[in-house]
């Protein structure tokens, strides 16, 4: 059976930071893997740019990962408060419609508002399934790093061409290739690997 894999991205671009390397892997070793984001941040566009600018970056960015399964709301940034009813029960659709075996979600430890109610309802969403919070070390005081996953320098290279696509986002620290390239080698350190992304374990369930 082939393993389903689920990203879950509040905003566009943040499942490409938190497990971007890892995404390329899975897909090249044959997962199903289908990335869902749940903001494409209308309201955060620069003005010199088009209100769709970052749907048509997410789908530049994930097609270099090699995913073709690619969901995109349009819950409104900085209102997943508000939304998260509805934000839970697109979810709840989602597993019903998926049935992932792995569900990757920002980190329970993340402070920004949208990512806290995107794990919070996560978890509610998917009982019977592996969740593991990816770590974006900007929104993160602290982060367990509980669970790694080994890296090559193609897979890294492909994340950080894909997060090259952001041309919108491209002032942002954590979108710079060094820092990219120098938390995966510290990840990898770890590990004893060249490269790897860590994760936070929220749950982990074996068949």
């Amino acid at each position: 059976m082939t393993t389903k894999v689920l990203v879950i991205s509040p905003h566009t671009d943040d499942g490409e930071l938190g497990c971007g390397g890892s995404i390329a892997k899975f897909i090249e070793e044959g997962y199903e893997v289908t990335y869902v984001a749940l903001s494409c941040c209308e309201k955060s566009i620069p003005p010199q740019y088009p209100k769709d600018i970052l749907s048509r970056e997410v789908k530049s960015a994930t097609k270099i990962l090699g995913i073709t399964d690619l969901v995109l709301f349009s819950f409104e940034v900085r209102e997943f408060p508000r939304l998260r009813q509805e934000i839970l029960d697109t979810l709840i659709r989602l597993r019903n419609k998926i049935q992932p075996d792995m569900v990757f979600t920002p980190s329970r430890n993340d402070t920004h508002q949208d990512h806290k109610i995107t794990v919070e309802e996560t978890m509610r969403a998917f009982k019977k399934c592996t969740l593991l919070g990816y770590e974006q070390p900007w929104n993160n005081i602290t982060f367990n790093t509980l669970a790694f996953i080994p890296l090559t320098e193609n897979y890294i290279q492909k994340k950080i061409d894909a997060l090259s696509c952001y041309e919108t986002q491209k002032g942002k620290a954590y979108l710079n290739h060094e820092f990219v390239r120098g938390l995966a080698l510290t990840r990898g350190t770890q590990i004893e690997e060249k490269y790897a992304e860590a994760f936070e374990v929220i749950k982990w369930v074996i068949h």
